[in-house]
C-alpha cells in the first residue's frame, strides 16, 4: 500500500513523514535505506529539502496472509483506501486459527481485496467474541493500524438482558480475572484486572431490558461478564447466565447472546475526520 502526500510547506523530507503522514520513527528508520520513500517519483533519503508541490510517496512493506483469500458476502459499512468496516454476523471467528483456517472473517476481507484489486491485509482493529455480531473496523495496512490502536475510539453495545439495573444508567466497576486452566472464561475476582463499563437503560419492560453498554476498559468478555454480575445476564449467552436467563432464551429460540457492536466513533487517522460507524444488526426489543 502507498501513501501519498502533496507538500504545501517547505521542509525536510523527515517532517513530512513524521507529521503529515505520521510515521513512527521506527517505520521511518526501516525503509529509508531502500527506495520505498520518493519524492516526485525519485528516492529520497530523508533529509531531502521539500518544497510546495511536491508529492511525496511512501511504498508500505505487508507480509502476506497465511490462510486462503475466500469468497463470501461482507455488509459493507463504510470503506477507503485506508479502511474497511463490516457487520459481522453471529457465529463468525474473526480470525483463521489453528484449528480452522477458512471460513473467518479474514478470510472473506482478503477475497474482497483480491476482487478489487488492492494489494492489503487483514487488521483487525476491534474485535468480537464468535457470537457477538456487529461493527468491526479493518485496517488495510500495519500502520494505519498501529495508528487507529493508540488513538481514542468509543465502543457502543446493546444487549437484550434478562432482567433489568434498579437505575435508568450508571457504570459497573468490578475486576475481572481468568478462570482457572484450562478454562478459558473469566469471573469477578477482587485480585482481577480494573474492569469498567458504562450502562444506560434504552427500554425494558417486567422481564427484560435493552441496554446501551460503553466499554472504558476491554478485557475479554467484559460486557457479558459484568451484566451475569450485576444480576441481568445477557439472553442466550450460553456461559455467564442464570437460570432465569437459561429459560427464557430456550423458550424464545435463542442460543448465542443478544449482544451487537452497535456503533463505533473515532477520527480518521489519515484524513482528520470524525467518523461514526452504526451497526444495521442492532437487535430490536
Amino acid at each position: 500500500m502507498e501513501l501519498s502526500h502533496t507538500a504545501t510547506r517547505e521542509g525536510r523530507l523527515s517532517s513530512f513523514l513524521r507529521g503529515e503522514l505520521q510515521m513512527s520513527a521506527g517505520l521511518m528508520n526501516k525503509l529509508k535505506w531502500g527506495d520505498a520513500i520518493r519524492v516526485n517519483g525519485q528516492p529520497r533519503h530523508t533529509n531531502f529539502p521539500v518544497v510546495p508541490g511536491d508529492v511525496i510517496t511512501v511504498q508500505l512493506p505487508e507480509q502476506e496472509a497465511d490462510y486462503p483469500a475466500e469468497t463470501g458476502e461482507l455488509n459493507i459499512l463504510y470503506e477507503d483506501v485506508w479502511l474497511l468496516a463490516v457487520d459481522k454476523p453471529a457465529g463468525m471467528l474473526i480470525h483463521p486459527s489453528r484449528s480452522r483456517n477458512t471460513g473467518t472473517l479474514a478470510n472473506f476481507v482478503l477475497g474482497h481485496y483480491q476482487q478489487k484489486g488492492e494489494q492489503a491485509l487483514f487488521h483487525p482493529i476491534t474485535r468480537l467474541d464468535r457470537d457477538t455480531f456487529g461493527v468491526v473496523l479493518i485496517a488495510k495496512n500495519a500502520h494505519v493500524s498501529q495508528l487507529l490502536q493508540s488513538g481514542g475510539m468509543t465502543k457502543r453495545y446493546h444487549a437484550i438482558t434478562c432482567g433489568s439495573p434498579s437505575d435508568d444508567a450508571g457504570i459497573i466497576d468490578a475486576p475481572i480475572a481468568r478462570r482457572p486452566l484450562p478454562s478459558l472464561l473469566r469471573e469477578i475476582r477482587d485480585d482481577g484486572k480494573p474492569s469498567v463499563t458504562k450502562y444506560r437503560v434504552l427500554e425494558r419492560n417486567s422481564v427484560l431490558c435493552k441496554l446501551e453498554l460503553e466499554p472504558v476498559t476491554g478485557r475479554t468478555h467484559q460486557l457479558r461478564l459484568h451484566c451475569a454480575h450485576m444480576g441481568f445476564p445477557i439472553l442466550g449467552d450460553p456461559q455467564y447466565r442464570s437460570e432465569a436467563s437459561a429459560a427464557i432464551s430456550e423458550k424464545m429460540g435463542i442460543s448465542t447472546q443478544i449482544l451487537c457492536a452497535a456503533e463505533l466513533t473515532f477520527t480518521h487517522p489519515m484524513t482528520g475526520e470524525a467518523l461514526t460507524i452504526r451497526s444495521n444488526l442492532i437487535p430490536h426489543f
